[in-house]
């Protein structure tokens, strides 16, 4: 199953025109703007996610409880049962005193994994189901505990899923020369996971670093990798494109490749 993020340079696409089988949206652009768009893609037989960007999970203000029971009441309002990990957003921190507007990352501490955890049973309690944690790309990072069993002992602690980005950890493995996606992969507990986010990136000669822009083809081997943990673990794909959004023939092409050959 191959889904796609859903932009609004979209919202005048007809759904059947996308071979996409769900769509993800990040539910702060859409808890106060009219959703008829999304009930429209429901109705076209294809489910909505949600993928957000602002929960801050590793910062230290007090989490957003209101934000969080309107998102609660966005995914009832999709209809989405009760057991299904349908939210998800990033193992990083975005910023206290203001939205910083970037994902930054969290020291790999035992300090950390554990005051993290203890703010993930806190966002799972009001949301009242299971939250997915999302492994972000990073330019830095410091801490003793290696990337992916950070990620690990988090989501144990916490006793949530994993939103596995294959795109992130190749980008790092570039920019840090750290794990390989096949080395990161057998660090992690698949049977955790609960869905894959795809995505294509760039390098920017200004700093020297490949940027995670989504704005491009997704590597052969990423998809490929996808593919395999798709048919292994039955696991859901999802296609990220939120800028340079090509023609809608591109979009189908790409996720065309992540289905099994």
């Amino acid at each position: 199953m191959a889904g796609l993020g859903f932009r609004r340079e979209m919202l005048d696409w007809d759904p059947a025109s996308l071979d996409a089988d769900f769509f993800e949206v990040a539910p702060e652009n859409w808890l106060r703007r009219d959703r008829a768009p999304l009930h429209a893609l429901r109705a076209a037989g294809r489910p909505v996610w949600l993928h957000g960007v602002s929960l801050n999970l590793g910062g230290h203000s007090p989490l957003a409880t209101g934000f969080l029971q309107d998102v609660r009441a966005l995914i009832d309002e999709l209809g989405h049962p009760a057991g299904a990990v349908v939210y998800s957003d990033h193992l990083a921190a975005s910023g206290d005193a203001h939205q910083l507007h970037d994902l930054f990352p969290i020291p790999g501490t035992v300090a950390e994994v554990a005051r993290v955890a203890d703010r993930i049973r806190a966002v799972q309690d009001v949301l009242g189901r299971r939250l997915a944690i999302e492994n972000p790309t990073w330019y830095t990072r410091v801490g003793p505990i290696p990337e992916p069993d950070f990620l690990m002992a988090v989501a144990e602690r916490a006793d949530c899923r994993i939103l596995l980005d294959l795109n992130n950890i190749t980008v790092n493995a570039k920019n840090h020369g750290c794990y390989t996606l096949e080395s990161y992969l057998a660090r992690i507990d698949l049977a955790r996971v609960s869905c894959l986010h795809v995505a294509g990136h760039e390098f920017d000669a200004r700093f020297d670093l490949h940027v995670d822009t989504h704005s491009r083809p997704v590597e052969a081997d990423t998809a490929a990798a996808a593919r395999r943990l798709a048919a292994q673990w039955g696991l859901p794909i999802l296609l990220e494109w939120d800028h340079d959004l090509p023609e809608l023939a591109t979009l189908n092409r790409e996720l065309a490749c992540l289905s099994p050959q």
